[in-house]
């Protein structure tokens, strides 16, 4: 099944929910599905017999230019029936949040707590959201473009990257 079928047969399915279908200058066709509403289309990707999408290859933030809404990136494969699908949500970066698909994808665990970690994306119903890559009591997000670096970390004076 080609990406553009696979985004037809969910506008179908989620009408509205889904915004749009993005080809043009990407090396993998996107579909954009409104942040609330991205577990439901991932439990029905994964659930229905004709898609079947049974591995979350990636699952990525993103922060275009420390202005602008911060997204989460899904690539979805199909082991049974080996096709792809991208999928991205927009969420505020001012209060980042998404639903979780921890519950359905069991890799998105610890690639929820990564965005959460980098970019400060918080993922609703997540198991146990907590940082995995940086020490619990770090301050802010550092792969978020707005990201101030602190100077000091633990009395130690952290070295400034040029």
């Amino acid at each position: 099944m080609t990406e553009q079928e696979i985004y037809t047969e969910l506008v179908a399915k989620f009408g509205d929910k889904i915004i749009e279908f993005v080809e043009e200058e990407t090396l993998n066709p996107t579909v954009i599905v409104r942040s609330n509403d991205v577990a439901s289309v991932c439990r029905y990707l994964k659930g229905t017999e004709s898609l079947q999408f049974d591995s979350l290859m990636n699952l990525a933030g993103h922060d275009p230019d420390g202005e602008s809404d911060l997204s989460v990136v899904y690539h979805l494969h199909s082991t049974e029936l080996d096709h792809y699908i991208t999928l991205k949500v927009f969420t505020d970066r001012s209060d980042a949040s998404v639903e979780s698909v921890a519950n359905i994808f069991r890799t998105a665990d610890w690639h929820e707590r990564e965005a959460w970690d980098l970019y400060g994306i918080k993922f609703k119903g997540h198991p146990d959201l907590k940082r995995i890559l940086l020490e619990e009591d770090w301050e802010g997000h550092p792969l978020k473009k707005d990201y101030v670096a602190a100077e000091f970390y633990r009395g130690m004076r952290i070295a400034k990257v040029k």
